[in-house]
C-alpha cells in the first residue's frame, strides 16, 4: 500500500508517453532533492512527452515524504510519480519500474547520479540516431567527497565511472564491456524482446554482497541481438562518499563484483562450452592473481587499491565455484 498522501500525477497524454526516466532507491532520502531538480530543469524537452517514475525499495527514512512534497510543488513538463515495491533488491525495483512504465524508452537513474541538465534531451536523440541501440550508456564521472586515492581509475569502473572518451563506440559484451546499470538508457522493445521472466541476479543482498545484476540485463539484450553503446554526449556525476573508499566497502564491492563473473560469463555460453569456460576463468585469474601478488608484495598494507585489485582477481578466480555450489543448492531444494 502507499502511503495515504501520495498520488500519481500521470501526465495528460492519453496514454503515450516517450520516455520513462526511472529511479530506483532505498533509505537515500537525502540524495533525492538533488537528483529531482536536476530532472526539474532539464532543457529543450518542449516537445518531449515524458515521465519520472520513483521506486521506493521498501525504505524506512523519508523517502516517502520527500517525493510528497515534491508533487505537491512539481512544475516541471513531465509526471512525478512515486511506487512503493516491497520485495528487496534493486533487480525487483528496477522489474516494477519497467512493469509502470508507458515510455518507449526507459531510463534507469540511480538515486546518487546528478545527471547534466541536457542528459534527457541527448538520450533521446541518441536512440533515434541509432535504432539498433538496445541499449546505451553514457560518460559517467566521479563526484567524490573527499580526494580519492591518485589511482583510483585502476578501479573506478567497480564505483561505476564511465570515461570512455569523446567518440561514440559499441561496447564489447563478449569480454564484459558493458556499462552500468546507473545512467543507463534501453528501448522497451529490446527489453519485452530479450529480459527472461526470471532472473539470476537481485542485487546486493546477503553477507557477499554479490553484483552482476547490471551486466546481467545487458547480456540479454546483446543475446537477442541488439546492439550496446556508449553515448559520449550523457554526462552524469556520481556522487561518492567518503565511506565508499575506505578498505572495507572497496574491498567488499570488489568481491560482490568477482563473485558474479562466471555466472555472467555462462549467460551466453553454449552447454559444451561451459567447461572450458568454467577452466579459463579459474586460470586466467589464477595468473592475474599471481602476477598481482609479485608487483605489490610490499605495498598492499598502503594501497587500498591494490588490496580491491586483489580481491577481485580472487573473487573472480573461485567465482566458478561458487556458481557450481549455487547449482548444486539449487538441484537439491528442487
Amino acid at each position: 500500500m502507499y502511503p495515504h498522501f501520495l498520488r500519481n500525477t500521470f501526465c495528460p497524454l492519453n496514454g503515450y508517453v516517450e520516455f520513462t526516466l526511472a529511479i530506483p532507491t532505498y533509505n537515500r532520502a537525502k540524495y533525492l532533492p538533488a537528483i529531482l531538480e536536476r530532472l526539474r530543469s532539464q532543457v529543450e524537452l518542449e516537445n518531449l512527452l515524458w515521465e519520472i517514475l520513483i521506486i521506493d525499495n521498501n525504505s524506512n527514512d523519508d523517502t516517502a515524504f520527500v517525493i510528497h512534497n515534491y508533487q505537491a510543488d512539481w512544475d516541471a513538463n513531465c509526471s512525478l510519480n512515486y511506487f512503493l515495491e516491497l520485495q528487496q533488491g534493486i533487480t525487483f525495483a528496477r522489474l516494477r519500474a519497467v512493469r509502470e512504465a508507458k515510455g518507449q524508452l526507459i531510463a534507469f537513474l540511480d538515486d546518487d547520479n546528478l545527471p547534466a541538465l541536457n542528459w534527457v534531451k541527448e538520450a533521446v536523440i541518441f536512440a533515434k540516431e541509432h535504432p539498433q541501440a538496445g541499449a546505451f550508456g553514457g560518460q559517467i564521472h566521479g563526484k567524490f567527497e573527499l580526494k580519492p586515492p591518485e589511482n583510483i581509475e585502476r578501479i573506478q569502473g567497480l564505483l561505476a565511472i564511465r570515461e570512455r572518451g569523446s567518440e561514440a563506440h559499441l561496447y564489447d559484451p563478449a569480454n564484459l564491456s558493458l556499462p552500468p546499470g546507473a545512467a543507463l538508457v534501453f528501448r522497451k522493445q529490446a527489453w519485452d524482446e530479450s529480459i527472461p521472466n526470471k532472473l539470476i541476479f537481485k542485487g546486493r543482498l546477503g553477507k557477499l554482497k554479490v553484483a552482476g545484476d547490471d551486466f546481467e540485463l545487458l547480456l540479454y539484450f546483446h543475446k537477442a541481438g541488439w546492439q550496446i553503446w556508449y553515448n559520449p554526449a550523457m554526462h552524469t556525476e556520481h556522487q561518492i562518499p567518503s565511506w565508499r573508499l575506505e578498505k572495507d566497502s572497496l574491498i567488499t564491492l570488489a568481491r560482490g563484483c568477482g563473485f558474479s563473473i562466471c555466472q555472467l560469463r555462462l549467460i551466453n555460453t553454449k552447454t559444451w562450452q561451459k567447461p572450458i569456460i568454467l577452466m579459463k576463468i579459474f586460470l586466467s585469474n589464477l595468473r592475474r592473481l599471481i602476477k598481482h601478488i609479485i608487483k605489490f608484495r610490499t605495498k598492499f598494507n598502503n594501497d587500498v587499491v591494490a588490496l580491491a585489485e586483489m580481491e577481485f582477481y580472487f573473487s573472480s578466480m573461485i567465482s566458478p565455484f561458487y556458481s557450481l555450489m549455487l547449482g548444486l543448492q539449487k538441484s537439491i531444494v528442487e
